[in-house]
């Protein structure tokens, strides 16, 4: 019998650590599936357009959705028990609420069809946040669409766990101890 498939999320606003401490977890062995948007944001700039999500924040989303679900299918023929995810479907939604943008109920359905186990979460940190080409928010913002974030998932039932600011290892070491207990 196989043993329980824990998915696992890292939530919290822009530039919070998620992405570095997933680098980190897959470096020790752990399957990890990277963020989505980056991936759009980079295709929709080699085809002109800066960035999409403030264009066309709709069909950025739908983009985003079909690449997060295909995540999840992915991780569900796995054989991992352990498989990490650097957002989950439910900070789609949580974005476009941030925006004020209205989305098809398909939306909110997705995110109770595809649940996770475990949601980690990276408060907003200044002394760590930057920019770069695919994040143009500010610190400002990044604490706002955090507080978006954490609704959205609170209203969705799932119980989060604040990760500790830190060092990188320390961060990453909070997150393995949770799971070993």
């Amino acid at each position: 019998m196989q043993e329980k498939q824990y998915k696992i999320v890292l939530i919290g606003g822009p530039a919070t650590g998620k992405t570095t401490v997933l680098k980190t977890l897959k470096e020790k062995g752990f399957h990890c599936f990277e963020e989505v948007s980056r991936e759009v944001t980079l295709n929709a700039q080699k085809n002109g357009i800066e960035q999409l999500f403030l264009t066309n924040p709709l069909l950025f989303s739908e983009l985003l959705l079909e690449g997060r679900e295909k995540q999840y299918q992915v991780a569900e023929k796995s054989a991992e028990n352990i498989i990490f995810f650097d957002r989950g479907i439910p900070d789609i939604t949580a974005y476009l609420d941030f925006f004020n943008t209205k989305y098809p109920a398909v939306f909110t359905e997705k995110c109770h069809t595809y649940k996770y186990d475990v949601i980690f979460h990276f408060s907003p940190w200044e002394a760590i946040y930057t920019k770069d080409n695919e994040r143009y928010e500010s610190f400002e913002e990044s604490v706002l669409i955090d507080k978006f974030i954490i609704k959205t998932y609170t209203d969705l039932g799932y119980k989060i766990i604040n990760v500790p600011f830190g060092k990188l290892e320390e961060r990453v070491q909070f997150i393995v101890n949770y799971l070993n207990n």
